[in-house]
């Protein structure tokens, strides 16, 4: 059997580690993808990969391109082109610089690569996403953005701490957008089974819902730019769920036509990723202040939507 194919669109931070894990893990071969001026630069992190590869004992073969050509027939499509946060910026102000960007890639992936489960990552997430999907035309079962997973990490980690427990242990849910607006959803929090609440004080559970919220923010200002290890390895989770029809249940931002009463949106929900990539949408029973929040969160991003709207 041929092994799959994995394009990688933005050779930097989150791309190099998004070739790492999926050649380490071998999920298939790697198209490590970027605009001609980097291509010498996606060229040679994919040689430093290749030569890694001969100590992790990977086979898959690593290319590094500015070639949509190079990309025909790729089965996973993660996208993380644009320009990364700096300390003091949200992610919606990166609208203006990613948006003609996220239209780009969409206008050749449409030419090259029509049939690719696609995974966005570039920010304002939600508003990227929903533009791939208008500019492309492609089935909401093809194209999700990756958010959910990842905020949920930060928020499992975060408890994982304040309890002492084990990381494997934690089971947390966050839905919304990805923004300050988040929902961390304490109902289907449980650390081995137990509810959050009967492990974490309320006051600490709120600073660690802030803190969760505000993650992202929180690396941008140590680093000076937004985090990639995480985030690639979020993605991934989400690459393997397809390839292998693992049918994992994992919070991602889905495109609603109805559930939880909205339409024509992306927004963060649970869903099954499986060979059809997002196979179904689960639609969970929040209480009314969880659905106050996530009415909060979806007007935040519907905000950013419009925006998207008029200058396409």
């Amino acid at each position: 059997m041929a092994r799959k194919k994995i394009g990688l669109i933005g050779a930097g931070n989150i791309g190099g580690e998004l070739a790492s894990l999926a050649a380490t893990k071998q999920l298939g071969d790697v198209v490590l993808f970027d605009i001609p001026a980097k291509e010498k630069f996606a060229q040679g992190k994919a040689l430093d990969l290749e030569q890694a590869s001969a100590l992790s004992g990977s086979d898959a073969k690593i290319t590094g391109t500015s070639s949509w050509e190079d990309l025909a027939g790729v089965d996973v499509l993660i996208i993380t082109a644009g320009i990364p946060r700096k300390p003091g910026q949200s992610r919606d102000d990166l609208v203006g610089s990613n948006l003609p960007i996220i239209q780009n890639v969409a206008d050749n992936a449409k030419k090259h690569c029509p049939d690719a489960f696609v995974i966005v990552i570039s920010n304002p997430l939600d508003a990227m996403v929903y533009e791939y999907k208008r500019r492309v035309g492609a089935p909401r079962e093809k194209v999700v953005g990756m958010a959910g997973v990842l905020d949920s990490a930060r928020f499992s980690l975060f408890l994982a701490r304040e309890v002492g427990a084990s990381i494997k242990d934690v089971r947390a849910t966050v839905l919304g957008g990805h923004g300050d607006d988040m929902v961390p959803v304490l109902g289907y929090t449980t650390i081995n089974g137990i509810p959050v609440q009967q492990l974490i004080k309320e006051d600490r559970l709120n600073a660690i819902i802030d803190r969760t919220r505000k993650g992202g923010g929180e690396i941008v200002g140590l680093m000076g730019t937004s985090a990639y290890y995480a985030p690639a390895s979020s993605a991934i989770a989400m690459a393997e769920a397809y390839l292998y029809d693992q049918k994992r249940i994992l919070p991602a931002a889905a495109y609603l036509e109805g559930e939880y009463g909205y339409k024509d949106l992306y927004l963060g929900v649970p869903v099954v990723i499986g060979a059809g990539g997002v196979e179904k949408i689960l639609e969970i029973e929040l209480s009314d202040v969880e659905k106050t929040m996530l009415k909060t969160s979806a007007d935040s991003v519907q905000k950013v939507v419009d925006i998207v709207k008029a200058k396409s």
